[in-house]
């Protein structure tokens, strides 16, 4: 498809929730709609699987944060023409480049959400080993350090 085509489309979902924009992908009708809405599918995917700081994306936090069109190789072809002539055609293609990100506000909970639970974790790792400590009759070591 030629990059003008797919810009029309390309230019309805910039910005968007990612949900929101499968939703106008899917009910416009436009040839280049369907091929947009695969790699849009192929972005969340790759988001969703390589998640920041551990822990998988929230597909409902996402939004469209870039998207471009850009001309790719043209095809030269050849039609025939009347009297053993042929007349020369270009077919145009496109590179689709859409890339998916979480908003900061969504994104700055979720790591303070994961911080807090490591942080909640470790008090618990440490009063497991206090407690298990008073039971056996076990004195922690002093520490040594310099005088």
């Amino acid at each position: 498809m030629s990059p003008q085509k797919a810009r029309l489309v390309i230019d309805l979902i910039r910005g968007r929730k990612v949900q929101d924009a499968l939703q106008t992908l899917r009910f416009t009708p436009k040839r280049s709609a369907k091929h947009i809405e695969k790699v849009l599918r192929s972005a969340i995917a790759n988001a969703n699987a390589s998640g920041n700081a551990g822990a998988p994306l929230d597909v409902d936090e996402l939004f469209v944060s870039k998207c471009f069109v850009n001309e790719g190789a043209r095809w030269k072809r050849l039609r025939p023409a009347p009297m053993g002539r042929a007349f020369r055609y270009q077919k145009r293609t496109a590179h689709l480049w859409v890339g998916v990100a979480e908003h900061h506000v969504a994104a700055a909970e979720r790591v303070a959400a994961i911080q807090g639970r490591s942080q909640a974790q470790k008090g618990v790792r440490g009063t497991a080993r206090r407690v298990r400590k008073a039971l056996t009759g076990k004195q922690a070591a002093p520490k040594k350090g310099k005088k």
